[in-house]
This record gives C-alpha cells, structure tokens and sequence, in this order.
C-alpha cells in the first residue's frame, strides 16, 4: 500500500467513525468495540448500519446488567478492499484504543484483519463473513465465527432440497474465497444426499449486474436447481433476473446459498416466493426473538427488520462484554487471546440465538432454519416473509470439530 493510499484509508475512517456507548470517557479502562464493515458496498443492507446498530443495542441492554463497566462503539466502513480493511484496523488498535473487531462481511477481509488482530493480541468477532475455511485452515486463537458459515448453511440446504426432489444442480458463483466455499460446500452435500452437479459459473466480483449469461446456462444445463453462491445486492440481482426469465414458472427451484431476510423484502415476495435458504436467526421465530427485534427497532430505518448478521453483531458483543465483566476489564483488555479462551469457557445465551456455546475451534454454534419464502398472500405484514420448514439443532448445524482441520485449541 502507498503512502497516498494509507492517508485515504484513515481518512475514510476518521471521516466515518463514530463513538457511541455507556460513556464517551476515553480512559484505559473503557472497552472499545469497531463495527468494521460495508456502508456503502453490495454488502451494505445485510450488515452496515444496521449491524452497528445491533452493536449498540447489545452496549444498552449490557449497561443496564452493568451500569459500572464503559463500553464504546465506533464503526468503520472498509469498502471490501482486505488492504483498506487491515490499515484501519491496524489505526484502530495502535492509536484509538479499539479492543475487539466485530462484524467484517467479507472473507478476504476478515483474512487480512485476522492477521492484525493476532500480531497485536486483540480480537475478531466475525459475524457476518461466511467461509468455513475460517475455523479451519485459517483457524487463530484470537478469532471467533459467529453467526453462520457456508457448511452450515450447505449441509442444511443442500441435503433437504435434494432429500425433497431437487437432485441436479447448477452453481451461479462470485469468483472469490466466499463464493468458491459456498460452492464447494454444498456440492459436496449435493452428492452425499445424492444428487448431482450439472453445470457451475463464475462471475467477476465485485463488478458484475447482469447475470443473464449466466442464467442462460443454468436454463441451457436443464437442472431443476439453480443455486445462487453470492450474497447481499449480487444475490438480488440473480433471483430478480431469474424471475424476468421464467426460471420458477419452468419448475426451476432457486436456492439462495446465504440469503436475508434483508435481500428477500428487497427482491418483493412476488419475485422471491419459492426461494428456499437457511438462516440461522429470524426476527420472528420466538417470544425471545421479537423482544429482541422490538428492542432495536427504533435504530433501525424504517421498514428493516434484523437479518442474522445483525443479530449476530448484537449476540457477539453483548457475550464479549459479559466475558470483560466475568475477568475484569484490564485483564480482558490485557489480552485478546485470554479474553478469547474466557468466551469459550462460558456459555453463550441470548435473545437473538438463545443458548449456546464457543467451540475449541473457534466456531460458535447454535440451531439453524431451513426456510422459503412466502407467497404474497400468505404474509400477514411486511416483515412476515418465512415459512419455517425445519430445525437444525446446534450440535448439528456446524461441521464436526474434528473434520475442520483447525490446528489449534484454546480451552
């Protein structure tokens, strides 16, 4: 990175970071939490803002368990870009006394972070970037994956829609780390339940809008799913250009891979219905669910309801702050890596996932869903866009600790 590049980089930051939290004191002994994320990338309505709304949430609800314990907030947009992304952090953690990373939504990005967040013993509580390979061969001791991974969310959608009939299937993947796990994941599970791959295609990310080459050969493959490897406005734009080609109408099953609830009220229900993808949060799953989604809802723009990054940015702050509470905050300070082996020694517990737990690995797990949209008439009101067609349990939504490859173990 040049010199020019760098000074841009914590320009940008400065210019979009904002402090909010128990206390504005700026004292050593104030827990400083970064939302790093996309704020104005296609990656923005699935975390952005509203991940670091979240955030904050989790700063109120843990003040009023702890009203002695300051915690802050400041956020971060790194544009997608891994070199922007580790030059703020590295800002973050030498000069503006930031203790813990959250959200991330970019796997090369939460590579390079995690490298920074190693080398100056702080923490990565990723939240919303999806390759399993990140408690696996690039497993860390100062890392934790929270909300969901792409074999979660393949071995549920994969096996169930191949289980129901939907054995051939054709890939639609952004080219990169994300995207080709995504796909991997799921072909494995495809042919372990026994389907078939028919027929993939890579397109450049994140640069591409038309996605009709690509839908002509997933039509030209004659496979009965067509699976979308991508996420936030890349994933709209495939279901929306699916719709105007008449993939649904010609019996065609879409399967988003990581799909919102976020992108499902972008891409309408008249679009969506039919669209089948697992989450592993639901704003309106439970009483505990929509407690939490009515707690945060006036700092969220009108119309949002919480996705599971969201929901994970509120479950992994308000677990980090309880851990700070349980060490004491300059021991938690002290060390990202012992702050990190105290998360996984306590159980987790929250609104948004209810009980759980932080594996050896690194990999926090809790149930998954395995969902389809709602035709239009079916919905009650605009939020009211799922129907819950099974239950994962937490023991069996993530891949086996010893099927992972992590070399490491902090217990």
């Amino acid at each position: 990175m040049t010199m020019a590049s760098r000074r841009s980089v914590l320009a940008a930051g400065a210019a979009l970071t904002s402090w909010t939290g128990v206390s504005h004191a700026q004292g050593t002994d104030t827990l400083r939490i970064g939302v790093l994320t996309d704020m104005s990338g296609p990656y923005r309505d699935v975390s952005g803002p509203t991940s670091a709304a979240c955030a904050r949430q989790a700063v109120e609800d843990f003040a009023l368990l702890r009203p002695d314990i300051r915690a802050e907030i400041v956020v971060g947009d790194h544009q997608n870009r891994p070199d922007l992304a580790s030059a703020m952090v590295r800002e973050w953690f030498d000069r503006r006394g930031v203790d813990v990373i959250v959200d991330v939504v970019n796997t090369p990005v939460a590579l390079a972070c995690n490298t920074v967040a190693q080398e100056k013993d702080k923490i990565q509580l990723n939240t919303s970037a999806g390759s399993s390979d990140l408690t696996g061969k690039y497993c860390g001791p100062n890392f934790v994956h929270w909300t969901y991974d792409t074999w979660c969310l393949a071995h549920a959608s994969g096996t169930a829609v191949v289980r129901s009939g939907g054995d051939d299937w054709f890939f639609i993947t952004a080219d990169y780390a994300f995207g080709h796990a995504a796909q991997a994941d799921t072909a494995r599970f495809v042919a372990a339940a026994g389907g078939r791959v028919v027929g993939a295609a890579r397109y450049p990310f994140p640069s591409t809008t038309d996605f009709s080459s690509f839908l002509l050969q997933a039509q030209a493959s004659r496979a009965k799913v067509v699976a979308f490897a991508n996420a936030g406005d890349d994933l709209i734009n495939c279901v929306k250009q699916a719709h105007e080609f008449g993939l649904v109408r010609r019996g065609v099953r879409l399967v988003a891979l990581v799909g919102f609830i976020t992108d499902v009220k972008a891409i309408g229900l008249q679009a969506a219905q039919g669209l089948t993808m697992t989450e592993t949060f639901y704003w309106d799953l439970n009483d505990r669910t929509r407690r939490f989604a009515e707690r945060v809802r006036p700092k969220l723009a009108a119309g949002v309801h919480p996705n599971m990054n969201h929901a994970g940015a509120y479950s992994a702050v308000l677990h980090y702050l309880k851990t700070a509470a349980a060490m004491g905050v300059s021991e938690a300070k002290a060390s990202g890596r012992a702050t990190i082996g105290m998360m996984k020694r306590l159980p987790t517990d929250d609104d948004c996932f209810g009980p759980g737990a932080i594996r050896p690995d690194g990999r926090k797990v809790h149930p998954a869903y395995l969902l389809r949209v709602k035709a239009p008439a079916e919905s009650r009101e605009p939020g009211d866009v799922y129907r819950l067609i099974e239950t994962i349990p937490a023991d069996q939504a993530f891949r086996p600790l010893d099927q992972g490859g992590c070399a490491f173990s902090v217990r």
